[in-house]
C-alpha cells in the first residue's frame, strides 16, 4: 500500500458501510477498506483516530476559473478548509475561453476540477460590472459550444445557462432552449441558474427534463419554490417527478432559510447540496461547502443525509462513477471530518440568522491517494 488512513470511522453512503475501518490506497486509487489492515505494509500511515472518513466531497456548483474571470476563486487554496476534493465549475468559461481555463487552472490544480461549459461564448465575464452573458443571443451558439465540449470530454460534464433579469434581460427562456440544444446533442445534463424574473421559475422548469439540473433551488422571493402560503409549487413536484435534479447552489443571493425550512418540512429535500462559491460569496454568506452543509444540519438534516448529498448524489448527477464513493478501484479521494461543538451563527442571503451547536470541520484530504494535511 502507498498509504493507509488508520483508526477512523468510515461512512460511505453509496455502500451503506459505516463503522471502524482502515482505508488503503495504491496507485492513486482505493485498494482496500478493512476493519484493520497490516499497517507495516504501507509506505505511509496516517492516524485518523476520532475522525470520520467519507468519500471526497464534490462541490457541484463552484466558480474556480481563478485569474480568468472576476468571480473565480483558487481551488487549491480553498480545498482543505472546504473539505472538497472535486470542484465542479458551473459555467465560468464558455467556448471562447475554456482552453485557457483548462491550460492555466484545471491542468495544474491539485484539487480535481470538472466543468459545465457556459452556452455563452465568453462565459460569465461581466460579474462585477453587471453585464449578463445571455443578454445578447448572438453570443449563444449551440454548434460552437458542442464542438468545444467534445474537445474536452474528460473535463466537461454538461452545459450551463444563466437566465434572469440581470443575466438574460428580456430574452425569457430562449437562452435555455439554445443551451438545451447543445446539452441534448452532447447527451449530458443542462444546469440552469435562475434569479429574479423574467423568466419565472415555472417557465424555467417547463424547459427541463430528466437529468437536467435546476440550481438555486431554495431561492428566496422572487422565484421561490414555495407559494405565499408556504406550499411547494405543483410545478416543482412535477419537475422532480420527471427526473429534474434540484441543486442548492447557495452563493451570494440564492438561498433563503424560509424557502428551505418550508421545503424540508414538506419532505422536499435538495438532491444535491453545493456552495456556489465565488469571489463575492467566499466571505459570506456561503463561505464554503462545509459551511453550507452545516446549515442544513442546523435546519434538522442528519449527518448521513448531508454526506449523501455531497458525494454519491452529485457523482450520479454528473455521471462520474469513479468518485463519490469508497468502492475498491475508485479514485483515491477521502475527506477527513470532525463535528466541532460550540455556538455557531448561520446567515442566509437576506440576513436571516439561525443558531446551532455544531459545525463540520475538515481535518485533511486525500486526493488521488496523496494525503493533504489541514492548514
Amino acid at each position: 500500500m502507498d498509504l493507509i488512513l488508520a483508526g477512523g470511522s468510515v461512512y460511505d453512503p453509496a455502500s451503506g458501510r459505516a463503522g471502524a475501518y482502515d482505508i488503503g490506497f495504491k496507485g492513486g486509487r482505493i485498494a482496500a477498506v478493512e476493519p484493520r489492515m497490516n499497517r507495516d505494509l504501507a509506505e505511509h500511515v496516517i492516524d485518523v483516530s476520532g475522525k470520520t472518513l467519507v468519500p471526497g466531497l464534490i462541490d457541484m456548483h463552484s466558480h474556480v476559473y481563478h485569474g480568468g474571470t472576476s468571480l473565480g476563486v483558487h481551488a487549491d487554496s480553498l480545498a482543505v478548509d472546504a473539505g472538497v476534493t472535486t470542484f465542479v465549475d458551473a459555467g465560468s468559461a464558455g467556448a471562447g475561453n475554456f482552453a485557457g481555463f483548462h491550460a492555466h487552472v484545471i491542468t495544474p490544480s491539485r484539487a480535481r476540477i470538472l466543468a459545465f461549459l457556459n452556452i455563452s461564448h465568453a462565459g460569465i465575464y461581466g460579474f462585477e460590472v453587471g453585464v449578463g452573458e445571455c443578454l445578447d443571443l448572438k453570443l449563444l451558439d449551440p454548434a460552437h459550444t458542442l464542438a468545444r465540449a467534445r474537445d474536452y470530454v474528460d473535463e466537461i460534464i454538461g452545459i450551463k445557462v444563466r437566465v434572469g433579469k440581470s443575466t438574460s434581460g428580456d430574452n425569457d427562456v430562449n437562452p435555455i432552449l439554445l443551451a438545451k440544444q447543445a446539452s441534448d446533442a452532447l447527451q449530458k445534463p443542462l444546469m440552469t441558474h435562475i434569479d429574479k424574473p423574467p423568466p419565472t421559475l415555472v417557465d424555467v422548469l417547463q424547459c427541463l427534463g430528466r437529468g437536467d439540473i435546476l440550481t438555486h433551488c431554495f431561492r428566496p422571493f422572487p422565484n421561490s419554490p414555495v407559494t405565499e402560503t408556504g406550499a411547494v409549487l405543483n410545478e416543482v413536484h412535477a419537475a422532480r417527478g420527471r427526473g429534474v435534479v434540484f441543486d442548492v447552489g447557495h452563493g451570494r443571493g440564492s438561498f433563503g432559510f424560509q424557502s428551505a425550512s418550508k421545503m424540508l418540512a414538506q419532505g422536499f429535500e435538495p438532491d444535491v447540496i453545493s456552495s456556489d462559491i465565488h469571489s463575492l460569496s467566499l466571505q459570506g454568506p456561503a463561505h464554503s461547502l462545509l459551511h453550507v452543509m452545516s446549515k442544513f444540519m442546523a435546519l434538522g438534516m442528519d449527518f448521513e443525509t448531508v454526506i449523501k448529498k455531497v458525494t454519491v448524489a452529485p457523482a450520479k448527477a454528473i455521471d462520474k462513477t469513479d468518485i463519490g464513493h469508497l468502492g475498491i478501484g475508485a479514485l483515491g479521494d477521502v475527506t477527513i471530518l470532525e463535528v466541532e461543538k460550540g455556538d455557531f451563527e448561520f446567515f442566509d442571503v437576506v440576513g436571516e440568522c439561525i443558531r446551532a451547536d455544531q459545525h463540520l470541520r475538515c481535518c485533511g484530504l486525500v486526493i488521488d491517494g496523496i494525503y493533504w494535511p489541514p492548514v
